[in-house]
């Protein structure tokens, strides 16, 4: 629990990946539900591409949780909306 802690205090909130994580992993599996390793194995990717993209892209260094909001929540949105048009027709 203490590294856990310890890990979110420098990070920051990485809330989406827990999101975005299973429903990329459905996708690319093309199964219904989501499946347990390969949610955790995208999970961990995208965290490595976020810090990466904190590190390397920006002059000064962002918070993973800022690059993961930024990509997260709009994907958040984008399948809400696509859920939505699916159940209007």
């Amino acid at each position: 629990m203490l590294l856990a802690a310890a890990g979110v205090s420098a990070a920051g909130p990485i809330a989406f990946v827990a999101f975005v994580s299973p429903q990329l992993a459905m996708r690319l599996t093309r199964l219904p539900t989501p499946p347990l390793i390969p949610s955790a194995l995208m999970g961990a990717a995208l965290l490595v591409c976020a810090d990466l993209v904190a590190r390397t892209a920006f002059p000064v260094t962002l918070p993973v949780g800022i690059v993961t909001a930024a990509v997260g929540g709009p994907f958040l949105v984008y399948m809400l909306v696509r859920q939505n048009l699916k159940g209007a027709k």
